[in-house]
This record gives structure tokens, C-alpha cells and sequence, in this order.
């Protein structure tokens, strides 16, 4: 019986392994197929777990860089590449050309064959060490250019003009001081320089260049030469800005006073200069005049004041006769601040055809009608600081496949912007 029952005991444990191993076998086989199944899983059907964004299409995303950074429909183009503040800017008389005077003390001449191109070529003019450039204007053609600077002894005007090339074959002609003059306002630095082509009565068709000082003082020269051809003192404290009407004619200067003075420039038979003599005072505002500008026909000033006024004048007078000049029509400024108060502008430029009446604030711009003084279009932040500069381009420039008049504004945020006027 023992031995029979130990048989037995050693069967049942024998068959318990067996059945062990046979299940221990059979559930690891299941848990593989299982862990097997879950690895697979993400690759059938990927998106139900960790679905991928779509990309930005190439185009739209270009399309996206264009309209941050042209944050205004009338917005052209921007002149990069200046490395400080830019202080002036002028177009030349063909419109092809656009000078433009930055406190990095370099002088830079882009070639505007579009308005609308991707880079501009430029010519760079250095300054001599030290000098900061205030402002800049054309002589008598674009490759003759006016440059006020100022240093720590004074002020100072140059002339480049392009020089002849010296066995340089290949190179292009490098512009050359043709003349200078130093200390012309003592210490006193120039704030503008304006420049027109003397064509009214007996004038030769020379350039006449007017530079103003923060003084009282202005001087004009001649653009060829740099003869100076007369002296005028606005006894007004201090100035403003000052500028020669396109047809040379008239000298007029904005000052710390409301009145705006009037010089006429007058000319002898052989061309010359003969004399710059006081003929006429606008008197009208109740504050400062802090920007003026010509219509293109020279008979007409455009003011703006403190006082929160536009007006306009009528200087084709009989002043020899006493004749007073007239205000044709006065305008609201249409700017506010926060408390509702109203604001001035702090520089104007008229469209070559009348129409247009470019105003900045800050760094506001603003388009307004000429005849109406009605806004036009509004541009907030302009620039990513105040703007220091309009102009205005003599004639329409090509603007892709298409011909367009353009503003060209700077600003202390190192930026030229051109802009294209609004539809009337």
C-alpha cells in the first residue's frame, strides 16, 4: 500500500508540473501577442493619438512677413541699411534719386528705379571725422549735392559733385568736394537746407541754396559756386525752418513768433543776385509757425501753428503798392491727444501738384486735402519713433508697372519709408 500511494503522489505532482508549465507557457505566449498588438497600434492609426499640424504654406507664409511689415496699404517700401537716425532727405529734380543724411556721418544717394524693389543701389558719401550731417539737398543736378554738418567747432556746408575718372578705368566716378565753407552760422547748427532752381524773372536757372540756423540767421549761397548771396535775421528768437519757393523767388522762414517774414530774392539782367530784401509779413496766428511749404506755382504758403491751425496764403501781391497778403482759408489741425486738446504739426510738404498736403505729428502721418483740409488717409506709427523729415517726389516714379507719386518720409528709428499718395 505504501508503495502504491507513493506512485500516486508522485503522479499527481508530476501532472501539476506538467500543467504548470504547459499554462505558465501558454499565458506568456498571450501577454507577447498582447504587448505586440499595443505597439502596433500607433501605426495603424496615428492621428486618433497624436495627431500632426499641418505646415504653413510657403507662399502664405511670405504673405504674412509682406503684411507685418507693410502695416499700412499706402505703405511702398523702406531704405534700409542706415545705421543711426536719419536727419534729412531730398529728392533730386528728376525724381530718380533720393538723398538721405543720417547721424552715422554718412551721406547715401539711392537710385529709385522703382519704388517697389526688393534692394535699392546706393552711393555712399563719407563725411569728414566728425561731423554729423543736419541735412541735405541737390544743387544744380542729382550729382551735385549740398551737406550741412555740424561738429563741436561750428557748422559747416559741402558740396560733392562727381569727379572725373583718373585712370580708374572700370570704376565708377567717386563724388568730390567742390566746395566748402566752415563756421557759417558760428556754432549754431543748421536746421534745414532747402534749395530751388532759380528760374523767375532775370535768374540764370542757377540753384540758390538757403541754409537756416537754430539761431536767427539765414544765409544764401549759390549751388555751383557756394558764393553767398545774401543774409536775412529773422529777429525772432530762434528759428524754425526756412524755405526758397520752387521758382527761387521768395524766401520765407518760420520762427518762434506766429508771423512768418517774406524775402524776395532779387535778380539783376545778367542773372546774378542783386539784393535779398524784405517785402511782406503773414500775420494771422495766434502761436508759433512751425512748418511752412510753397505751392508749386510759388504763389501761394501753406502754414501750420500751434495754435491748432492750418492756414493758407495768397503772396502773389502787389506788395510794392502795400499790398497785404491774404489768408485764403484756415483748417482745424485734426489731431488730439488723449485729454481732447488739440495738436500741431510739426512738419508739412505739398504734393507737386497742389493737391496733397503730406503732415506729420510725432510719429503720425497724415494726408490731407489741399483745398478742402479734409484727412485723406492716417497713418499711426508711421515709424517706430518721431518722423524727422517729408518729401515729396517731384514727379511720379515707377512703382512696379505702374507710375505713382511718392512721399518719402524719415525717422529716428533709422528707417526711410516710401509711401504712395491716396487716391483723390
Amino acid at each position: 500500500m505504501d508503495s502504491v500511494l507513493i506512485v500516486g503522489i508522485a503522479s499527481v505532482s508530476l501532472g501539476a508540473l506538467i500543467a504548470v508549465l504547459f499554462f505558465g507557457s501558454y499565458f506568456r505566449k498571450r501577454t507577447s501577442e498582447v504587448q505586440s498588438m499595443a505597439k502596433a497600434e500607433p501605426i495603424r492609426n496615428p492621428k486618433s493619438i497624436h495627431p500632426v499640424p499641418k505646415k504653413n504654406h510657403p507662399k502664405s507664409h511670405a504673405t504674412e512677413k509682406t503684411q507685418n511689415k507693410r502695416h499700412h496699404p499706402l505703405d511702398l517700401n523702406t531704405l534700409k541699411g542706415h545705421g543711426d537716425a536719419v536727419t534729412g532727405l531730398c529728392f533730386s529734380s528728376d525724381a530718380r534719386s533720393l538723398a538721405t543724411a543720417c547721424a552715422d556721418g554718412v551721406i547715401r544717394v539711392f537710385k529709385l528705379d522703382d519704388a517697389s524693389s526688393k534692394s535699392f543701389k546706393f552711393l555712399r558719401i563719407n563725411l569728414p571725422a566728425g561731423g554729423h550731417p543736419t541735412a541735405v539737398a541737390f544743387a544744380d543736378d542729382a550729382s551735385s549735392i549740398v551737406v550741412a554738418c555740424h561738429t563741436m567747432s561750428g557748422s559747416s556746408l559741402y558740396m560733392y559733385g562727381e569727379e572725373r575718372q583718373k585712370e580708374q578705368q572700370g570704376k565708377l566716378p567717386l563724388p568730390g568736394i567742390k566746395w566748402d565753407h566752415h563756421h557759417i552760422h558760428e556754432e549754431r547748427a543748421v536746421l534745414t537746407i532747402s534749395g530751388a532752381t532759380a528760374t523767375y524773372g532775370t535768374a540764370d536757372g542757377s540753384a540758390v541754396i538757403a541754409s537756416c540756423s537754430e539761431g536767427t540767421d539765414i544765409i544764401l549761397w549759390h549751388g555751383k559756386t557756394g558764393r553767398n548771396l545774401g543774409h536775412v535775421d529773422t529777429n525772432q528768437l530762434k528759428n524754425h525752418m526756412a524755405a526758397v519757393s520752387p521758382n527761387g523767388r521768395f524766401l520765407a522762414a518760420a520762427a518762434f513768433t506766429a508771423d512768418v517774414k517774406v524775402w524776395e530774392i532779387v535778380y539783376q539782367k545778367d542773372g546774378s543776385v542783386k539784393e535779398v530784401s524784405r517785402v511782406m509779413q503773414l500775420k494771422g496766428h495766434k502761436s508759433a509757425v512751425t512748418w511752412l511749404c510753397f505751392s508749386p506755382n510759388s504763389e501761394k504758403i501753406i502754414t501750420a501753428s500751434k495754435d491748432g491751425s492750418i492756414r493758407v496764403w495768397n503772396i502773389n501781391v502787389r506788395y510794392h503798392l502795400d499790398e497785404d497778403p491774404k489768408t485764403l482759408k484756415v483748417f482745424p489741425i485734426p489731431l488730439c491727444d488723449s485729454g481732447g486738446n488739440a495738436l500741431h504739426y510739426d512738419r508739412l510738404s505739398l504734393c507737386p501738384e497742389g493737391k496733397i498736403l503730406a503732415a506729420s505729428h510725432g510719429s503720425t502721418l497724415q494726408w490731407l486735402c489741399a483745398e478742402t483740409g479734409n484727412v485723406m488717409d492716417t497713418a499711426e506709427k508711421a515709424h517706430e519713433g518721431d518722423i524727422t523729415c517729408l518729401s515729396w517726389a517731384p514727379k511720379a516714379i515707377t512703382v512696379g508697372e505702374r507710375q505713382a507719386m511718392v512721399l518719402a518720409t524719415s525717422g529716428d528709428d533709422k528707417k526711410v519709408k516710401l509711401w504712395e499718395a491716396p487716391k483723390s
